[in-house]
């Protein structure tokens, strides 16, 4: 899978699992060249996914829902995920 499938298939995934409002999938592994990690084919990816599926929940369980929602991309094609999971309001405080 090259670096734009990578990112469509995390995109994709993210989005059938936690139905976002937003979401952005940052393709980072230019960064990581050389690093041990890069080795290996996979990728270094930032994602902000805007959900609220993330109601009522701390950071590492909605960690846990990301990176469930990416599944098995963490095993062939992700070395790196980098996870800023909001909730609409959380956002929206953002700005």
């Amino acid at each position: 899978m090259n670096a734009a499938e990578r990112s469509a298939a995390i995109h994709a995934r993210i989005s059938a699992s936690l139905q976002p409002v937003e979401l952005a999938v940052e393709d980072e592994s230019h960064l990581h060249v050389g690093h041990e990690g890069a080795r290996d084919g996979r990728g270094h990816f930032r994602v902000r996914v805007v959900s609220e599926r993330f109601a009522g929940l701390g950071a590492l369980q909605r960690h846990r829902l990301v990176y469930a929602a990416v599944g098995d991309l963490m095993q062939t094609d992700i070395h790196a995920l980098v996870v800023a999971a909001l909730t609409l309001s959380e956002a929206a405080r953002e700005r």
